[in-house]
Formats: C-alpha cells, structure tokens, sequence
C-alpha cells in the first residue's frame, strides 16, 4: 500500500471526531454514533483505494452505514484491495457523557490482513515493546504480571494495569489488587487503552480483561504499528454469537489469537483522532468558523508514529461542519 494513504486515513477520522465531538455531553449515545459512521462514510468516498470494511459497525442488515463486507473508496476494479477495521467512535457512552478518551479510529492492510472477528466478546491482554513476548493468556493475571514486571527490569507494584470498570471483571480486579499492581479502572475505550500501554509516558503498562472482539483487531493493529504485543481469546455470550463466529471463519472458540493472528505486521496502518480529551490524544477544540482535532498516525512496516494537530476552517470544508 502507499504511504501517502496513512495521511489520507487521518482525514477519514478527523470528519468523523468533528461530526461526533459536537454531541460530547449531550446524552445521545446513538446520534453521536450516527454522526461519526455519516462522516467517515462521507470521507471515505473521497479516498483512492478499493477498500472493503472487514471490522465496522455490524452485519449489513443491522447497519445502515459502515457495514462488515460494504465497500469503500473511489479507485477502480484494478487497484489494490485493502481490508479496513474501524470504528467511527469508539467511546459513544463516554461522549455523550462528556467523559474522556474517545476517539475515532481506522486501521488498514492487504487483503488479508485482519481476524473476521464477530460482533461478541474478547478476554484480552496488552502490553508495549518492552514486554513483547512474555505475554500469555493461559497463565494467570498475576504470573502475566510478574513476567511483565520481570521484562520491564522493575518492581511488579511499579507496574500499571488498565481494566474495563465491569461486573466481569470483580475477580481480576481482586487479583491484580493482590498483587500490589496499581490499577486504573476506565468507563469504556480499550482501544485507546490497549494502544497507551505502548505510547511513552502514558502511565499505562498492561491491559488485562474482557472487552468487544472486534476493538480487540483495532487495538491489534495499532500495537503491531509500534512493536507491541496482544493476545486474544473470544467470550461468546451464547451459542447464537458461537454460530456466527465460526461463520466468519472461527473453527475453535477457545483459540488463543496472537497479535499476528488478530492484525498481520507486514504493512498495517492505524489513524485515531480524539474526540474528548484523553490519555493519548487531545479531543477536538472547537473555535469561531472552525476546529482543531489531535490524531495519531501510525505504520508497521516503518514503525513511524507522527501526532498531527490540525486546524480545520469550515468555511473552506463546509462537509466538516456537522
């Protein structure tokens, strides 16, 4: 794939942050949503690439927009295919609770490149470069903990974990709290929760516990974008998401996925852009007859991270004025 197309996937969830961040605060989950899959369905049509939604906003007859299987982009039958996880807003509680780290967020690849992960469940754990390979699903919280600690050269009570603030997680949180590991415990958003335990100077080290599938891919791809690691294991909730995930491809519900498996490394790109302010990114700052959004623009085969800040007239981008 082009480099150049990294910058064209910021444009993508910089349409989407705007539309969505005017909702921050306001209560209303599902027009936050609506507003950012709008967008980024209407920026989309302006990106060169014959691109197919692999990971999006449900099956076609759930969705309206940004369906798993709907086709993007405006390149013709022989360009390169490229597969496209993404979600417009990853954080739509949280948006219209006026809380922070939502984002938008696409990841894309070669045909190919991501696990056609159904819409359920995931049991999951994170970590940055440092701790690359030590990581295992079938072992404890607390054996995965002190390996990390053992891998980052420091005490496992220095260590710090982030975890979904869930019934589901009682016990885990119960365990790490064992240990001695400092925890901070997070509404919603394990995208950019998994994607902090990379970025330098995040406070984050480890995420552990269960989340969406489908955000698990994401957070695979933007880890494999900084020599992170992952591994993932599907939760079905009951036999009808077991059917569709073994539709999709899964022959083994008890398969532990590794960050290969979740997003290939060979040429993955990831873009985020904040909506509220978070940990990794600034949310969108609106000004008189414009805005300006911070993203995170990301590449596995260069291991380049650039943050943009980007100041948006919407005089000149009258679409952007959601």
């Amino acid at each position: 794939m082009d480099r150049n197309l990294a910058l064209e996937a910021v444009r993508v969830t910089e349409a989407a942050a705007l539309a969505s961040a005017r909702l921050m605060g306001r209560g209303d989950e599902k027009l936050a949503d609506q507003v950012a899959v709008d967008a980024m369905r209407k920026a989309f049509n302006t990106v060169k690439i014959k691109g197919k939604v692999v990971i999006g906003e449900g099956e076609r007859d759930e969705a309206p927009m940004l369906y798993i299987g709907e086709e993007v982009g405006t390149a013709d039958r022989d360009a390169d295919e490229v597969d496209i996880a993404l979600d417009p807003l990853e954080g739509t509680t949280i948006t219209a609770n006026g809380g922070a780290n939502a984002i938008s967020v696409i990841a894309m690849g070669p045909k190919g490149s991501f696990l056609h992960a159904p819409d359920t469940y995931m049991e999951k754990i994170a970590v940055g470069p440092k701790a690359k390979g030590v990581i295992d699903l079938n072992k404890t919280p607390t054996e995965n903990l002190r390996a990390v600690a053992k891998a980052m050269n420091c005490y496992i009570e220095d260590l710090t974990v982030i975890i979904l603030n869930r019934p589901r997680h009682a016990e885990l949180i119960k365990e790490v709290r064992a240990c001695g590991v400092r925890i901070k415990l997070i509404p919603d958003g394990d995208v950019s929760a998994a994607i902090a335990t990379a970025i330098k100077d995040s406070g984050v080290d480890v995420l552990m516990g269960i989340g969406g599938a489908p955000e698990g891919v994401i957070a695979a791809a933007a880890l494999q974008c900084v020599g992170g690691d992952m591994q993932g294991r599907l939760k079905p909730r009951n036999e009808g998401e077991i059917e569709r995930a073994k539709k999709m491809g899964v022959k083994d519900i008890n398969k532990i996925f590794t960050i290969d498996e979740l997003a290939h490394k060979d040429n993955v790109m990831f873009a985020a852009t904040g909506v509220t302010d978070g940990d990794m990114l600034k949310g969108v700052r609106f000004f008189s007859g414009g805005a300006v959004t911070h993203s995170i623009v990301m590449r596995s085969k260069s291991r380049t991270i650039r943050f943009i800040e980007a100041e948006h007239h919407f005089i000149f981008k009258p679409n952007y004025d959601s």
